[in-house]
């Protein structure tokens, strides 16, 4: 009995400790490191082996061999997949979305793209990642790889969105193949398609109305006694509502894209680089005035053509180290309509997007309207329109302002 106790006490006591805090694996009494996953335990290499019956420590520990070899099958592993051997020199998911995710890096970089879509891509790449694994190989991907992807993305969000980023993932492996990466396409199979449009108009009949009425929109500009939106938000409202604008439209827009004495803004959009030509209205004229002459100093030579910066001298819509967009404009108004009451599900800052769309919808000029908000014209017309007359421009404009002030009109 008690050279048993010493066996176990002389195995006990040969046990490593991790290498460092957060090593992923820990030493079993029978020499090998594990490490338990999805309730079953794995091993992956030797920290120590018997010598003449007692157990004894490899030199090193053998912790970087067996760390190397977790590191090759855990996202299988994590996965619930059984770990696939990956050859020399074969493409794997990782492989791709980083190949991928430069080339739109250098686009970037040449104005070609903007810094929304690039953390849009950044996003898809992070959950192909995420659901494949890095290391998974993209020879071995097939048709119920990317069901059980559209599941997962189905699960997370709405159908506009699913539909948006399974034509982004599509991208990703369309430049694999056409970048020579990839020797053929992939095979996505029937189930990852884009949701049927009778779902995208049963979607849309549920959710709340991205609108504000007239009274609102007043409201959000002149605020209350106790609660006023500051100079910049202001400005930025009525952006919204006369042109338009966007949050991004906000965050990017150039001084040099506005003249105030002529009234007009000429400024492509920067999500699809469509031009936009818009004419302000004498309150958005003198509320921009206003803004400008509060503008603090940028804190970056290279934001200081900006229209607008927060208090410290920084963008308004900033790109996180992991690509994230971070907008500040959809905070500052979030906070504004949460302190006038107006605040509802699913109508933020975009909405007045919405608001001029709809309302200057009805003044029957809906080219005019396209050329304000910036969208494209697939039209046979589009083609040979060579220009628009600014009265029309104009008149759409004042018909939205007429709605939101009447007795201006």
């Amino acid at each position: 009995m008690s050279q048993s106790s010493g066996s176990r006490a002389s195995r006990k006591a040969v046990s490593p400790k991790k290498p460092y805090a957060d090593f992923p694996l820990s030493p079993h009494r029978s020499g090998m490191w594990q490490k338990k996953i999805r309730g079953k335990i794995h091993y992956f290499g030797r920290w120590g082996q018997l010598v003449d019956g007692v157990l004894t420590r490899v030199e090193g520990d053998g912790w970087k061999e067996a760390l190397a070899q977790y590191k090759r099958v855990a996202d299988d592993l994590h996965a619930g997949r059984t770990p696939r051997v990956r050859k020399d020199g074969e493409l794997t998911v990782a492989d791709l979305c980083n190949r991928f995710l430069t080339a739109k890096l250098r686009k970037v970089e040449a104005g070609e793209l903007s810094t929304v879509l690039f953390a849009d891509y950044r996003t898809i790449t992070d959950l192909l990642t995420e659901a494949f694994g890095t290391g998974r190989p993209i020879d071995d991907l097939a048709a119920d790889d990317f069901a059980d992807l559209r599941a997962r993305m189905a699960k997370k969000w709405g159908p506009v969105r699913l539909g948006n980023s399974i034509t982004r993932v599509k991208s990703v492996f369309k430049f694999g193949y056409e970048t020579g990466a990839m020797e053929r396409p992939v095979r996505y199979g029937p189930e990852f398609v884009k949701p049927d449009k009778s779902v995208l108009r049963r979607h849309k009949a549920k959710m709340p109305v991205k609108m504000f009425e007239a009274n609102e929109v007043r409201s959000l500009i002149d605020g209350t006694d106790v609660v006023k939106p500051d100079a910049t938000i202001r400005a930025m409202i009525l952006l919204g509502v006369n042109c338009g604008f966007g949050n991004t439209d906000c965050a990017e827009l150039p001084t040099g894209a506005v003249n105030l004495n002529t009234g007009w803004i000429d400024f492509p959009r920067p999500k699809t680089g469509i031009a936009r030509r818009c004419p302000l209205w004498p309150e958005t004229v003198a509320a921009l005035r206003t803004a400008f002459a509060e503008r603090p100093k940028s804190k970056s030579p290279a934001d200081a053509g900006r229209a607008f910066l927060t208090m410290r001298g920084t963008p308004f819509a900033e790109q996180t180290e992991r690509g994230n967009k971070k907008d500040l404009v959809g905070v500052r108004f979030t906070t504004l309509i949460r302190a006038l009451g107006l605040h509802r599900p699913r109508v933020g800052f975009y909405s007045l997007r919405h608001v001029f769309e709809t309302i200057a919808g009805d003044s029957k000029d809906q080219v005019a309207v396209d050329i304000v908000m910036g969208h494209s014209d697939p039209s046979m017309a589009s083609a040979y329109r060579e220009r628009i007359d600014d009265v029309r421009l104009r008149a759409v404009a004042d018909h939205v302002r007429a709605w939101v002030w009447p007795a201006a009109s």
